[in-house]
């Protein structure tokens, strides 16, 4: 049987994986590839949304520093938005704030439960070894 304490340790663990908020559905599990210039240009994400790597063919190099630079834009334009669509909330977020104020709210509902559940076992029983 679960004591009062337990209880309310149980329901504070479950307000603060509450109050640490959403987590994400997708993620980034693989490097992401993409490309530009007609695959001249390749630009790698990592897991941690970081730039690995940037590859470019010397054609790519020819076509002038303002194209390099456009296509270059448009691969990790790419990448960054493929990485928000990987790691995007599904749904609506719920109010953090407001979550955690109906689990308090049911955390101190509950321990005055079990407060007075335990009196009236402790009258019963009273009632009971008294009688004898």
């Amino acid at each position: 049987m679960f004591g009062e304490d337990q209880i309310a340790q149980q329901l504070s663990k479950a307000r603060e994986t509450v109050a640490q908020g959403p987590t994400l559905s997708g993620g980034q599990a693989e490097p992401i590839l993409t490309e530009a210039a007609e695959g001249r240009i390749k630009v790698t994400l990592g897991t941690d949304g970081r730039f690995e790597q940037i590859r470019m063919t010397l054609s790519a190099l020819r076509d002038g520093p303002e194209a390099l630079v456009e296509q270059l834009k448009l691969a990790v334009n790419d990448a960054i938005d493929q990485r928000a669509a990987m790691s995007a909330v599904a749904g609506p977020v719920p109010d953090q704030a407001d979550m955690n104020e109906q689990v308090a709210r049911m955390q101190d509902a509950s321990l005055q439960q079990f407060k007075n559940m335990d009196a009236a076992i402790g009258a019963l029983m009273a009632k009971i070894h008294g009688g004898r």
